[in-house]
């Protein structure tokens, strides 16, 4: 990994929001998944959870590799993914036509966020509904009443981005330096990582140079089979 890209990937890092994330509940299209990882990436949200029905492969000619620089989290069901978020301190949205729900411009998204999308053609579960703090919609002017799921991401989420810059919480790292080490591994020695996981061997530091920290036995590990080099 050359210096540039080092800095490059950190600069990235320094405004990832930890707290700000979305979840998509039973989306069953990959191509909308992929979009709306690149969606977070674009926005610096670092998390992604995904509720599956039938796990599908992410599309990365639609994503552009997005799914390297985010943190993907499987859910078997609505419950698990509510839970989770609700343990973290999460205020949860849900994308919902209803009397209740309020212009997605009106929430405070400098609090801890969850933004939660159902399924393309039915929406969110009852469930979903239910346990959301608040449901949320995009006004619409014309006939139709939906958005494409990742469209309607990119608007919400680029709300939150616009808050949170004005609040500052771009301009500190917020992101724990044990995720960081593990994306500039990954981002800057892909071949290094998958060979990393052939082998079971821990991910090594990257110092401030981008350059690898790793001892001796761990290059002797990953020279076994001829092809490496230090």
């Amino acid at each position: 990994m050359t210096p540039e890209r080092y800095r490059r990937i950190r600069q990235m890092l320094a405004m990832r929001q930890p707290d700000l994330t979305v979840c998509l509940e039973r989306v069953h299209k990959p191509h909308n998944l992929a979009a709306m990882m690149r969606n977070c990436d674009a926005a610096g949200a670092h998390h992604v959870h995904v509720v599956w029905n039938t796990r599908h492969e992410i599309r990365t000619g639609t994503s552009v590799g997005a799914q390297n620089w985010l943190k993907l989290h499987s859910h078997k069901s609505t419950a698990d993914a509510l839970a989770s978020l609700k343990t973290q301190g999460m205020q949860v949205l849900v994308t919902h036509l209803s009397e209740q729900a309020v212009d997605f411009r009106r929430i405070d998204y400098t609090r801890p966020t969850a933004i939660w999308f159902g399924q393309e053609r039915t929406g969110a579960t009852p469930e979903a509904v239910a346990a959301a703090d608040q449901q949320i919609i995009i006004p619409m002017l014309g006939m139709t009443q939906s958005l494409n799921v990742s469209v309607a991401g990119a608007l919400i989420l680029y709300e939150a981005q616009r808050q949170r810059q004005l609040a500052g919480l771009y301009n500190q790292p917020r992101l724990e330096e044990a995720e960081c080490q593990r994306i500039l591994f990954e981002g800057g020695y892909p071949k290094l990582k998958t060979l990393c996981r052939i082998k079971g061997l821990d991910y090594p530091q990257i110092d401030d140079e981008g350059q690898i920290l790793a001892s001796d036995a761990w290059w002797q590990r990953m020279q076994q089979d001829g092809r490496v080099k230090p």
